[in-house]
């Protein structure tokens, strides 16, 4: 590829709802540049950005992949990010290192879901965008309805700029309302033609929404609109940039990827309105030597910065790092400084992706987006810069998993291949937690979604030849007591020679209001039981208080009081006296009214208004415990508490109740007792697997 300014580059990210069409919008336009000499289609699984096994075999995009092409003298690196909400991480990372995006929308479902929340990413990133209305070649395809329906979201922005000749089956292209050109296909070419008769109404109509959009952009242009004056064809370009790039204005294109129409229409608005890295605001940083927020402008005259945005573990080529050149320019035999882990790196070949495929680049440039492979240190979220000029820019801000599982092996000894295939997995996808629950002793893995643990599980099986299980964690229950009772423990043997003698007197009573789990008294008085051997009484009561009698989980909230007891000046020692101990926390535990406890979680629910009652009756079937609402914005947070193992797969429920509109967070709050109807089935339970192991 040839050498580009920072001016003369576009990072596109496109997003929106799954199914809507992003990867063939991406594969056509790699095929208008030349890069590709057949079109690909995803139903056959020989798309460009879409070439994961899993991505062919489910048709459907799971990771972000970039695609570089030029066009006219620009370079466009596009990403085309998965549409589907469990692999919400993938839009996330492409759109920290986008400069704008193309939402894809279907022209037959209009404003879905998807559309909303790739909407709502790009404005909380201030980012500019523009809508695409895909699959104008579909049956009930109504370009006009879904421009109403945008307008209707998101507001007067939306500003048409073409309109489709022909729909549904007879659709063949469209109009550019700008350069009043129309542009049809012809089998995979498109040709530029005068506009067709018929249309007269329409063109005026959306005319004047552009002309209107663009006087609104300048103080001149405003006046002469007001004065009645026509706009020039160069002011109407120049004004709707500017207005693009200030998201004033938010055009609407149409087309049908899949059979390439209005697809180049897209290419030439991206590079006539859309802004290169060199058009976005100054990127912020913290200056390591003064220890100061600073704003670096997107420069090639600036000292060199780039960021790492997404990490590949690729089983032949090892860990490849991907990242855009925030400032400045980097070359193949430059040393750069990581500022995260203060470490230095050596890069060696520099590379753009497109899919798969590397394209070896000698230097890159300020806005540039490219990879490097088998970096020592470097993990996503980290920035690389000059040792002289050390800068962190902000990490990402992936959104937190909300669906948790237990993994395990299919196969034993497998265990540490299940750990380093999930160390390299981690290290790519940032929304993916792993942790090793020290009490239930299980590997817990979380995500967010079914979909999103499932495909990491063919992951494992595919990159790292473990076969695995995924299953429900273990809900770290816990035991204590209602009441208090007194218990005799005597441990007495003879065998001949010395012999084993303890006995001990305890009194097993619940602390009231769980300030400790566990308090040893002695009140033993007149050496009933010798001074030495108390310390093995507390830790034979340590030790029981691991199981308890119930189901043999964990004592909370227990104080064991030592008040009498005798010895045998021959037979006593410290080991018959932690076997006494041990005998009287049995008896004396199951005489004082036990119980199980669960642990209970704070849970915040956002949502919109329509679905509260939905919500409400649902954390009720839950046992849940409403403890307020209020609006948040336009949504409504619900405030609740809940038991745990009601609300493991809350995250699937939730997005099924909602339509994927709903967000959720948890986290613990306390331990209380379970009703007798559960403890009864959790006690049978938890009893038939100890018989079992």
């Amino acid at each position: 590829m040839k050498d580009y300014r920072t001016e003369n580059l576009r990072n596109i990210a496109i997003i929106g709802h799954g199914g809507s069409g992003k990867t063939t919008i991406a594969e056509a336009m790699l095929f208008n540049t030349g890069v590709l000499d057949r079109f690909g289609k995803v139903d056959e699984g020989n798309t460009t950005t879409d070439f994961d096994p899993e991505e062919i075999k489910r048709k459907i995009s799971i990771s972000a992949a970039t695609a570089p092409c030029e066009w006219k003298d620009v370079r466009i690196n596009l990403i085309d990010t998965p549409g589907y909400f469990d692999f919400v991480g993938e839009v996330v990372a492409a759109l920290k290192v986008s400069d704008s995006a193309v939402i894809s929308v279907d022209s037959v479902g209009g404003v879905e879901i998807g559309v909303e929340k790739a909407w709502d990413y790009v404005s909380d990133a201030g980012m500019p965008c523009l809508f695409y209305v895909n699959k104008m070649d579909r049956e009930n395809a109504n370009f006009l309805k879904v421009v109403e329906q945008l307008r209707e979201f998101f507001g007067n922005k939306i500003v048409p700029i073409e309109i489709p000749i022909g729909a549904e089956a007879s659709f063949k292209g469209v109009i550019d309302l700008i350069s009043l050109k129309a542009r049809v296909s012809e089998g995979n070419k498109t040709v530029e033609t005068d506009v067709p008769s018929g249309y007269e109404n329409e063109i005026e109509e959306y005319r004047n929404i552009i002309i209107e959009a663009v006087a609104q952009t300048d103080e001149a242009l405003m006046e002469k609109f007001f004065g009645g004056e026509e706009l020039t064809a160069d002011e109407i370009v120049k004004g709707f940039r500017l207005g693009v790039i200030n998201g004033d204005v938010i055009p609407v294109l149409c087309g049908a990827a899949v059979k390439n129409t209005g697809v180049v229409t897209l290419m030439d608005t991206i590079l006539k309105f859309m802004p290169s890295p060199a058009d976005r605001p100054s990127i912020e940083g913290l200056n390591l030597k003064t220890n100061q927020r600073e704003k670096r402008t997107i420069s090639v005259s600036a000292p060199f910065s780039a960021q790492v945005y997404k990490t590949v573990a690729d089983p032949f080529v090892g860990k490849i790092s991907m990242f855009k050149v925030m400032t400045g320019a980097l070359t193949s035999d430059m040393e750069v400084y990581n500022s995260n882990k203060e470490k230095k790196e050596k890069p060696g070949n520099l590379f753009l992706l497109r899919g798969k495929k590397q394209v070896i680049m000698e230097k890159l440039i300020a806005g540039d987006i490219a990879a490097v492979a088998k970096l020592q240190y470097t993990t996503t979220g980290d920035t690389l810069c000059e040792m002289n000029n050390p800068i962190v820019y902000d990490a990402t801000k992936f959104p937190a998993p909300s669906l948790t599982m237990a993994i395990a092996p299919k196969a034993k000894g497998d265990e540490d291949k299940i750990g380093n295939g999930l160390h390299r997995i981690v290290e790519e996808d940032p929304t993916l937690k792993v942790e090793k629950n020290a009490e239930t002793k299980q590997t817990l893995i979380s995500g967010m979604g079914d979909q999103h643990l499932e495909i990491v599980t063919k992951k494992l099986a595919n990159k790292f030849g473990v076969e695995v299980l995924l299953s429900d964690p273990k809900i770290p229950y816990r035991e204590t007591i209602k009441k208090s009772a007194k218990a005799e423990g005597k441990h007495k043997k003879q065998s001949g020679g010395h012999g084993q003698y303890g006995h001990v007197w305890v009194e097993f009573e619940p602390i009231l209001g769980g300030t400790t789990d566990f308090e040893f008294v002695d009140k033993v008085v007149g050496g009933v039981v010798p001074r030495q051997y108390i310390p093995a009484v507390e830790k034979g009561l340590r030790d029981c208080v691991e199981e308890g009698v119930l189901a043999g989980f964990p004592v909370v909230n227990l104080r064991c009081t030592l008040y009498d007891g005798s010895f045998h000046p021959v037979d006593s020692a410290e080991m018959p006296f932690k076997i006494a101990a041990s005998l009287a926390y049995k008896k004396g535990m199951a005489s004082a009214n036990p119980v199980l406890l669960e642990p209970i979680y704070h849970v915040e629910v956002l949502v919109p208004d329509e679905y509260m009652g939905d919500i409400i009756g649902d954390l009720n079937k839950k046992r849940g415990r409403i403890l307020g609402m209020e609006p948040v914005g336009k949504l409504q947070k619900v405030t609740a508490e809940a038991p745990l193992s009601e609300m493991f797969k809350y995250a699937t429920d939730l997005r099924s109740m909602t339509q994927a509109r709903g967000t959720f967070t948890m986290s613990f709050v306390r331990y209380d007792e379970v009703p007798a109807q559960s403890a009864q089935k959790i006690i049978e339970a938890a009893n038939a697997n100890k018989d079992k192991e």
